[in-house]
């Protein structure tokens, strides 16, 4: 196709990587909306209180200092901080001082928090089940998981507005 060749050498997406992008993007915002809701709706947790829980959880001591606890989640800062406060005042966190360093402040799973996030995770892990992995077949599961990982790691490389394809202008 004439214009997907001009597109390609412009930099752009072709019309067919263009149409399999909006796909993955309306297909996952429809996956995390579908998995929010019914999370909300089975636990009384936001999608944000569930990823709180799960790196507290996951944690040494189920605890992390605010700054890792928001790299670990992928959030800023500011956002973290507001976010604790709800869940504190629902008795789901506590924050504390650091007793390495008192510039900085921990998080901590309370018994409530651990509790609610026991709670969540059964019917969480049966709708991840039933809204991704059962409509995979075993090799489309693998794929995702390569996907992922490629996406992950483009993401992860240090950003460079030169760069295209991988390689340094």
């Amino acid at each position: 196709m004439v214009e997907d060749t001009g597109q390609r050498r412009r930099g752009l997406p072709t019309i067919e990587e263009l149409r399999i992008w909006r796909d993955f993007i309306e297909t996952t915002e429809s996956l995390r909306a579908r998995l929010t809701s019914r999370l909300q709706r089975e636990s009384e947790l936001s999608a944000g209180d569930y990823a709180v829980l799960l790196a507290l959880n996951d944690a040494e001591k189920r605890r992390l200092r605010s700054s890792e606890l928001a790299a670990t989640i992928g959030w800023e800062r500011s956002r973290l901080s507001h976010h604790l406060g709800r869940m504190e005042r629902r008795g789901l966190v506590r924050r504390e001082e650091c007793a390495t360093d008192s510039r900085g402040a921990e998080v901590a799973l309370t018994a409530e928090g651990a509790e609610a996030f026991r709670r969540a995770s059964i019917p969480h892990l049966r709708a991840v089940r039933e809204l991704f992995v059962d409509a995979l077949t075993p090799d489309q599961l693998a794929v995702a998981g390569e996907i992922a990982a490629a996406l992950r790691t483009r993401l992860a490389a240090p950003h460079d507005e030169g760069s295209r394809n991988g390689t340094r202008a």
